[in-house]
């Protein structure tokens, strides 16, 4: 009987939930230990699963032998500190998006990747969705042509959660570097991954966290502070590729908007599709326009499943050796793509990669 993959969880906020629940569910997983700088919230948690240990030093629970592998779902500052550390103790690593905060904290864990021969799988979920692999499949059959325009918005009128969000040195950034990382991600993942060339971005620091507004109601972070914000309010950017493609993506936490957007859109020599709100093709065939409407379980994005298809998929590669579907390489190369587009908005002009 092959024995069970032993897991540590470092890091047990909100987040936790979606990878705790798919390994205790897992039937070749068993959860050993959990790790979080409150010592209550550790042990809280620990109790939840038969046989783990609370933890409130990562180091701690990386120096368990029976743990195999982690995942890392703390602070932006600290992902690369901890990716690194457990690569070194010979842990298997998957880490919450974004990889870090800067291209040379990315270089870092790359490298020690590739000394530890452990693999590292970067938390881009979108990627693991249902609607998304159904729509990568079709694009890699040649569907849709090349794919030379994408376009992604994500807009929160009200959706500062404050806390290490709003704090640019734990976060890294606002709403780029938190809900704009899903969207260039995964419009660049549908579009076969190209190789960057530059970007042009602006950031705007108008409207703050806004939490004088009143009537509505909001997602705050369990260490939220009104008085503390130091991030962007909103950013957009267009992002050129050496095949001729381009991006284009705008993303918010706060903005006078009517309502909530989600939306990515993607268009190629032969089709385009919609990812979001809602799966849609569009082709022609005998000169003739097709609108398409895939028959699915379910049009939209769906969190939970897409956490659980990731987590299977992690624990598939260490037991078969294969690569991850979102490597590291992926993770330090969307780290060039966010930083550059800071730099940009900072310097005014665009970057090149």
């Amino acid at each position: 009987m092959t024995a069970k993959i032993g897991i540590g969880v470092i890091g047990v906020g909100s987040i936790s939930e979606f990878h705790l629940k798919p390994y205790h569910k897992h039937p070749d997983v068993q959860i050993i230990g959990v790790c979080d700088l409150n010592a209550e919230r550790a042990e809280t948690v620990a109790r939840q699963y038969e046989g783990a240990t609370a933890y409130t030093n990562y180091q701690d629970l990386l120096d368990n032998p029976a743990i195999d592998a982690v995942s890392i779902s703390t602070w932006n500052n600290s992902h690369a500190e901890i990716s690194i550390a457990a690569l070194q103790a010979g842990k298997h690593v998957l880490v919450e998006k974004p990889l870090c905060r800067t291209v040379e904290e990315a270089e870092q864990v790359q490298a020690a990747v590739k000394a530890s021969g452990k693999l590292l799988q970067v938390g881009f979920v979108r990627r693991y969705d249902a609607n998304a692999q159904m729509l990568n499949q079709f694009s890699q059959q040649g569907d849709f042509g090349t794919i030379y325009y994408a376009k992604a918005s994500y807009i929160r009128r009200l959706g500062n959660p404050g806390g290490w969000f709003s704090d640019i040195e734990r976060s890294g950034g606002g709403p780029l570097i938190d809900i704009g990382v899903h969207a260039i991600d995964l419009c660049w993942y549908l579009m076969g991954r190209p190789e960057p060339l530059s970007v042009s971005g602006n950031t705007y620091y108008e409207l703050g966290n806004r939490a004088n507004v009143e009537h509505l109601s909001r997602y705050q972070a369990a260490d939220y502070d009104a008085t503390q914000n130091n991030v962007e309010d909103m950013a957009n950017a267009m992002i050129r590729f050496t095949n001729g493609a381009s991006l284009i993506v705008d993303v918010s936490f706060s903005l006078h908007a009517k309502q909530n957007e989600g939306m990515i859109k993607l268009y190629g020599t032969k089709g385009g599709f919609e990812v979001d709100p809602a799966v849609h093709i569009t082709t022609e065939k005998y000169n003739t326009v097709l609108n398409i409407e895939p028959q699915t379980d379910h049009k939209d994005f769906q969190f939970e499943q897409a956490f659980d298809n990731e987590i299977k998929h992690f624990i598939d590669c260490i037991q078969t050796g294969k690569q991850p579907l979102s490597p590291v390489e992926d993770g330090v190369q969307m780290m060039r793509m966010l930083t550059a587009i800071y730099e940009s908005a900072k310097l005014g002009k665009e970057v090149r990669l």
